[in-house]
């Protein structure tokens, strides 16, 4: 048998080679580059990279190399062509992010709209983005909100995208792909529950609870305890509260912030009954209008890839190449295409970083769809 030593010698020779061939190859791709931006062409010609894998491949010796040369040369393709999106960040911004840049958000006068009624979490995080507020006004459902800013009866719109224990608010993913409007700043909200009955109200007199069914399920180690009441989901906290104090029964209460019960003159029955202390939602403002502020440090993006083995992969590894921190992914189900996936990612960066132009430009080309949700 071979001393190990001698074997990594003769391997170590080898890459040495493969080193000075990849980047012989990687010099190629720079004149490849400047054909296609002469000739208006794409970068990924799927073809000719399916063709040239399937010859590529019919050279191994084993059905092993087959497949190893196959995710070779895949790779290899693929970092040839994230230097070629490289080499094209001279012809000009991504298409999609040519957003009006903006040294803050016009929050005077504005017209904001919230989903629920006074007393809503969407309220409380409204005001802590743009403080006092008289032109806010609520709506009953999130697809209402988007309307209103769509019917130009709204300047902003605050919606519940996730929480902290519960997770995320998927119809509201579905609503920013579905209306368009763009993501303009977020807010992180407390999250402090309360119970909240009637003035006299005692917790044996209790047998059913409203809230939301985040809400709910943010406290179900206390309802738990209470396996007798009856759960009812209702659309927002502050509608719960709301509903105890028109219904004026004793036996109903609700799950929803201390602060909602002075507004609606209820008693809080027992307090911060979430089962975690560190709850919190994150909101985000929206607008009709394609601006972002100078300083923007997250984007948010959206994009469909084909249904086929590692699409995503190839999506996700633009972040990776040109080192942006992704913060975050959601999958959602396309409409109409069974077991198809639309995917929402939060990233770091700006519009103005030559790295985000890189990831995008190469996302545009390589992904199904593509939808910039806003930088912020």
């Amino acid at each position: 048998m071979r001393e190990l030593s001698e074997i990594r010698g003769e391997i170590d020779a080898i890459d040495e080679k493969l080193v000075a061939l990849f980047e012989k190859r990687l010099a190629l791709t720079t004149q490849v580059a400047e054909y296609k931006i002469a000739s208006g062409r794409p970068v990924l010609d799927r073809q000719r990279e399916a063709e040239k894998l399937s010859r590529l491949s019919g050279l191994a010796a084993s059905e092993f190399s087959k497949k190893s040369i196959q995710e070779l040369f895949a790779q290899i393709m693929s970092i040839s062509r994230k230097r070629q999106y490289q080499l094209m960040a001279g012809q000009g911004p991504v298409k999609g992010t040519d957003f009006e840049v903006v040294d803050r958000l016009d929050c005077a006068g504005a017209r904001v709209v919230y989903q629920g009624v006074e007393g809503a979490y969407s309220q409380m995080a409204m005001k802590a983005f743009f403080g006092e507020c008289p032109g806010a006004f609520h709506v009953e459902t999130w697809r209402d909100a988007m309307e209103a800013i769509r019917r130009g009866a709204a300047d902003y719109a605050v919606l519940p995208i996730e929480n902290s224990t519960a997770g995320i608010v998927s119809e509201n993913y579905d609503l920013l792909q579905e209306y368009g409007h763009y993501i303009v700043g977020e807010q992180t909200i407390k999250i402090d529950h309360a119970l909240l009955a009637l003035p006299g109200a005692e917790l044996p007199d209790i047998t059913c609870v409203y809230s939301h069914p985040q809400a709910l399920m943010q406290c179900v180690d206390f309802l738990d305890e209470h396996r007798d009441w009856e759960r009812i989901s209702l659309k927002n906290t502050a509608v719960a509260a709301k509903k105890v104090l028109e219904d004026g029964l004793k036996n109903q209460a609700a799950i929803a912030n201390p602060l909602t019960a002075e507004i609606y003159g209820l008693k809080v029955l027992k307090g911060s009954i979430n089962y975690s202390s560190e709850n919190s939602t994150r909101f985000l403002i929206v607008t009709g209008r394609k601006i972002c502020v100078k300083d923007a440090g997250k984007i948010s993006i959206c994009f469909e890839v084909p249904h086929e083995s590692g699409s995503l992969y190839r999506a996700l590894s633009h972040f990776i190449y040109n080192d942006l921190n992704m913060n975050k992914i959601e999958s959602r189900p396309i409409k109409d295409k069974s077991f198809e996936y639309r995917f929402f990612v939060d990233f770091d960066g700006n519009f103005r970083d030559s790295a985000v132009q890189n990831a995008l430009r190469g996302l545009r080309e390589e992904t199904r769809r593509l939808w910039i949700l806003g930088n912020y």
